[in-house]
């Protein structure tokens, strides 16, 4: 409006300057009368004249002409509207002008506006995608954070917790309200709390300040036995560090199961104890810290004697009990530095480090055999079994483990060859014993099928009367290259590698033939044959049948046939004993104890058992007329025998003065060289032919 306001007083002025007053540039807002004149006079204003503008057939103002001097008003009425109607042409052009400038303007400035508000809304809109797309972006982050099997931890700079997910707080048992916190301290004295060693975490925070750039992956340990996986890695943004991000998983159970794979890998699943490897692993150290600090050290080869007996018998999970409770017992006689493997099946090693001398090794050794004589009592079946030791010494038998272990080895069967509970060392020249008893071993095969055995008898004598009331059959072994073969040597080898059984059975076969001819030839029905039976004999499920059988076969009557078993045999399981003995008795078998006193017998048991006779080792009998110790413990087994009705027979008789002791007390049978050796079956036949014609001299029976 300022430039029409202009525009119509320039237009007022250049008309009306000299002749008309000045006209008001007014305008009328509201309709006036669109056409004509309209005069109006007042006290001043002489004449009033009313032109209107008019653009494009509309009115939009009107200009008023306020004349005081109405001659000249009336003189110049032409010139006055024709100049009225001018300017009015001109005002209204005029107007158009500005109005189609202000239309421009206003128009351009609406195009502004639209384009700002436009962009504003495409600038709103981008940033509402944005939000969206971070939005989406947080969440989906959040999802996988809480999604995934880990505890997440995300720390800025400056140690302030910029996030995490539920799985940690579980983890670390942090509450929500602890995290959120100002003070982050207290989540991580609470976190540290629970850890094993809380210093060696510390030591990594202090490490990974100094070295931001560093990644971290191992493992953490918790007080209760926890186990997590820890991993931490810079956060980068365009390459610049701002914080740091830690994940934690538990792999308790993994590691717990690669512990269990590991400990079954180095320890015996029956025992528990160390394994063979495990062994070879710590007998390897023990030797470097012998080495190192110039110490000894023993290895120690154990064997159970007698195990295999019991197991064959009594079967595979008596075997697996009783190798058990062994192991603890063992254990239980060694150190703390001290180790024990089960190297397989009855066998043990031990590694005994720092030793100062071969007396204390042996004083272990004696600890072990002490606790392996007591009964073990197995599902109500009292066993006895008893251990043989080798041990080889570092330096002195080796210096490197499988020297040791073979030295040991070779050891181990020497003690076996000496009997039951006994230890040897090492030495050079077992090495050709050990040779020996492998040849033995090997010959031990063949031996039955090539015919080497053969059977020796020594008669029983009856030393009222001089007769021969009884033959024992002696095997032995007639090696074509090695001449004859001690029992002492191959039965323990025959034992253990079950070649016993072929051969007991051969034995007892030959036996009961050999009586039956006897008793024919000499018509003597009532002799009778003892036969030794051994553990691995005597355990096997079908005993009396195959005793049967053979009977049935040879002709030879039950009664005719005495069985003979060791004192620690029968000990070693009571009840099996009885059962057998019990069955066998049934049949009309004979029965007796053999080397009664040497063992560990309970009277409680012995008097349940059905025997027919005691024999009394002859270790009693060599020394009775000259130690009173075995003379009181002959006196003894003999009452007892009687109060108990059982026939005693005295082995070993060698002299007139044992045999005088024994008759003194009414010991009535006797068996040793003062009456015969071991004979042939030639031999005995011919002393047979002349005992039944004339009874043994028994000039030396008297007193």
């Amino acid at each position: 409006m300022t430039d029409f306001n202009y525009t119509l007083q320039y237009y007022l002025e250049a008309g009306c300057k000299n002749n008309l007053v000045r006209g008001k540039e007014h305008l009328i807002t509201h309709k006036l009368h669109e056409s004509g004149y309209k005069f109006r006079e007042n006290s001043e204003v002489k004449a009033t004249l009313l032109q209107p503008i008019m653009l494009q057939q509309e009115w939009i103002a009107s200009i008023i002409l306020e004349i005081k001097d109405i001659n000249f008003f009336q003189s110049k009425l032409e010139e006055i509207v024709i100049f009225s109607q001018v300017t009015a042409n001109a005002i209204a052009l005029a107007y158009q002008r500005w109005n189609a400038t202000h239309l421009l303007e206003k128009l351009q400035l609406e195009s502004q506006v639209i384009e700002q508000n436009a962009k504003l809304e495409r600038e709103i809109s981008w940033r509402q995608s944005i939000q969206h797309e971070l939005e989406k972006s947080l969440s989906l982050q959040q999802a996988t954070l809480e999604s995934t099997a880990d505890g997440i931890l995300v720390v800025d700079n400056e140690g302030n917790i910029s996030g995490y997910n539920q799985k940690f707080l579980q983890m670390w048992n942090i509450s929500e309200q602890m995290m959120m916190s100002e003070n982050n301290w207290l989540a991580l004295k609470k976190a540290l709390r629970q850890l094993t060693h809380p210093q060696d975490y510390l030591k990594v925070l202090r490490n990974l300040n100094n070295n931001p750039h560093t990644q971290i992956y191992d493992t953490i340990s918790f007080k209760d036995g926890r186990i997590f996986e820890r991993y931490t890695q810079p956060q980068y943004i365009n390459g610049k560090i701002v914080g740091r991000v830690w994940s934690f998983r538990d792999v308790t159970a993994q590691k717990l199961a690669e512990a269990k794979i590991r400990h079954q890998a180095l320890h015996d699943l029956l025992t528990n104890l160390p394994n063979r490897v495990l062994f070879n692993e710590r007998l390897a150290k023990a030797l470097q810290n012998a080495r190192i600090n110039n110490q000894s050290l023993a290895v120690c080869f154990l064997d159970l004697d007698r195990f295999k007996t019991i197991n064959d018998t009594l079967g595979h999970p008596i075997g697996d009990k009783l190798l058990q409770t062994v192991a603890q017992r063992l254990t239980s006689c060694l150190g703390e530095e001290d180790t024990i493997a089960r190297w397989g099946g009855d066998e043990f090693t031990i590694i005994l480090p720092n030793i100062r001398d071969a007396r204390a090794v042996a004083t272990v050794q004696e600890r072990i055999i002490a606790a392996l004589k007591p009964s073990f009592n197995i599902d109500n079946h009292h066993l006895h079994i008893g251990v043989s030791i080798g041990i080889a010494l570092y330096p002195l038998h080796g210096r490197d483990g499988d020297t040791l272990i073979q030295n040991a080895d070779v050891a181990l069967y020497r003690a076996k060859a000496q009997g039951c509970n006994k230890y040897q060392f090492y030495y050079s020249a077992i090495n050709s014993q050990a040779s020996e008893l492998l040849v033995l071993e090997n010959n031990l095969h063949y031996a039955l099928e090539r015919n080497e055995f053969t059977i020796y008898y020594q008669p029983q004598v009856n030393i009222s009367t001089g007769e021969i009331t009884k033959m024992e059959a002696l095997l032995r072994w007639r090696h074509p290259k090695l001449g004859i073969i001690a029992p002492s040597k191959f039965i323990p080898i025959a034992e253990e590698t079950g070649l016993i059984v072929p051969i007991g059975e051969w034995v007892l076969r030959s036996a009961c033939r050999q009586t039956k001819i006897w008793q024919e030839m000499f018509n003597l029905p009532n002799l009778s044959i003892a036969v030794n039976l051994s553990a691995c004999q005597f355990q096997q499920p079908n005993i009396a049948t195959s005793i049967q059988e053979i009977l049935a076969e040879t002709k030879l009557a039950p009664e005719n046939l005495e069985l003979e078993i060791t004192e620690s045999l029968a000990m070693q399981n009571v009840e099996k004993t009885q059962e057998v003995m019990t069955e066998l008795h049934r049949m009309g078998i004979l029965l007796s104890i053999d080397d009664f006193g040497t063992g560990y017998s309970s009277l409680s048991y012995l008097k349940n058992f059905p025997l027919k006779t005691l024999k009394i080792d002859r270790s009693f009998v060599s020394e009775i007329a000259s130690n009173p110790h075995d003379l009181a413990i002959t006196t003894a087994i003999i009452a007892l025998a009687h109060g108990l009705n059982l026939a005693v027979v005295a082995e070993g008789v060698e002299t007139p003065e044992q045999l005088n002791c024994l008759r003194l007390l009414e010991c009535e049978l006797m068996q040793g060289h003062l009456f015969s050796k071991a004979l042939s079956v030639q031999d005995a036949t011919q002393l047979l032919a002349q005992a039944k014609s004339q009874p043994l001299n028994n000039s030396y029976l008297v007193a």
